[in-house]
């Protein structure tokens, strides 16, 4: 059995200490209060950013193949960084994804109580899946001369990105319902990212990386149904 979200001493609302409550609006009542607003943190963040460089460059391709391949496209007055430093993120992205799945595995077999065989065989299936569009990723980096281990600025985001949702998975007082969420949330943005990385590679001509890349989004989107079902699922059950 899951945890649930229970009834419980939950003291975070005001509603729990009427009597201190009462107090705190009687004490506010005579307090003194200096006009302001959000000026100076705006001035701030301001020159903050004004002054602050990118997160990080796509490195130059490494080998001469990749070069070539690069400055033709850089010729035809397309920059192929753009489309190096979008593999990279979804590379990122999809290494996240295969750990998230790894992730809700381990919590979902921890509860499962011998059920669930059926739930744990479907997310091990996309488990797999994720990893195959990880390896994908890796050879279309390679094809263009790229390298996929090196960090580009778009994959440094999708790691800082998945960072919350991998926290709500690996919590180990957070539900099966809760997890799903997370793993919901991942997949929206998994869908529009492989929507876009379609008409990225066909802009730049590599029209046979945007057909493979279809391939990886109609995959997706059936993990995306998938997970919705099953987190419509665990939240009815909880529901009872």
């Amino acid at each position: 059995m899951q945890k649930q979200t229970q009834l419980g001493t939950n003291r975070t609302g005001i509603q729990m200490s009427p009597k201190q409550t009462q107090k705190m609006l009687e004490e506010a009542k005579g307090a003194v209060f200096t006009p302001g607003d959000d000026t100076g943190l705006v001035e701030v963040r301001t020159a903050y950013i004004q002054s602050s460089g990118p997160v990080g460059s796509v490195p130059p391709p490494a080998t001469a193949k990749g070069a070539v391949k690069s400055g033709m496209k850089a010729l035809a007055g397309k920059k192929a960084h753009v489309l190096v430093d979008r593999l990279g993120e979804r590379l990122a992205f999809e290494r996240s994804g295969t750990r998230l799945y790894q992730a809700m595995l381990t919590k979902c077999r921890a509860v499962a109580d011998g059920q669930g065989a059926d739930v744990i065989e479907q997310l091990e299936h996309y488990c797999r899946e994720e990893e195959e569009h990880f390896r994908l990723l890796v050879g279309c980096l390679e094809k263009l001369g790229a390298d996929p281990t090196s960090q580009t600025p778009a994959a440094d985001m999708a790691g800082v990105e998945s960072t919350g949702l991998m926290q709500v998975v690996t919590d180990p007082m957070t539900s099966v319902t809760q997890s799903l969420h997370a793993i919901l949330v991942a997949e929206l943005a998994d869908n529009d990212a492989w929507e876009e990385l379609v008409r990225l590679a066909r802009e730049f001509g590599q029209d046979e990386m945007a057909a493979r890349f279809r391939e990886a989004r109609e995959t997706e989107r059936e993990h995306l149904e998938g997970i919705r079902k099953l987190h419509r699922q665990a939240t009815m059950y909880e529901a009872g």
